[in-house]
């Protein structure tokens, strides 16, 4: 490909060559930095986070560790702690437990979550960050975020320290 020699041609050559580019980069939103699959630090949990609708994001159990108990394996485990009767015999495994979480741009973080913890059977508000380091913060609080607790994520197939 000859590139022209006059300063004004080479400028509109320049835009047209990375105009595409731009404008494929321009379609993925900050927000979807989380969009993945996730391991939590102590690799005992996958969670995959998706987006939802225009704006919500969501996360969904893919596998836990079934470790505690080998005669009940992770795709027979229901959510009986969940204080609704009716949502007690739904999967733990492929069940949303983060929704209506948002990007904020302002802050570059996800807040206005919801997090369910099948572990008790309790949701909370929460919000998500993503560290310097790639890491995934999930913070489930209650109506105040300094009182609350922190999940760190490393996203599936990055090597962590």
């Amino acid at each position: 490909m000859n590139m022209p020699k006059e300063p004004g041609k080479v400028l509109v050559w320049l835009v047209m060559l990375i105009s595409p580019v731009m404008v494929i980069s321009a379609q993925k939103p900050d927000g979807d930095r989380i969009i993945g699959k996730w391991t939590s630090e102590k690799k005992n949990l996958i969670v995959e986070i998706y987006k939802y609708g225009i704006s919500e994001y969501r996360g969904k159990i893919i596998w836990f560790s079934d470790g505690d108990e080998f005669n009940h394996p992770i795709n027979s485990r229901m959510d009986s702690l969940n204080p609704d009767p009716a949502l007690r015999s739904r999967k733990l495994l492929g069940m949303d437990v983060l929704t209506m979480l948002t990007y904020d741009k302002a802050t570059f973080n996800w807040d206005n979550g919801i997090i369910y913890d099948s572990r008790n059977g309790k949701a909370w508000c929460s919000c998500a960050s993503l560290n310097e380091d790639g890491s995934l913060y999930i913070r489930g609080y209650w109506h105040f975020k300094f009182m609350g607790k922190t999940a760190i994520f490393h996203r599936l197939g990055l090597i962590t320290k």
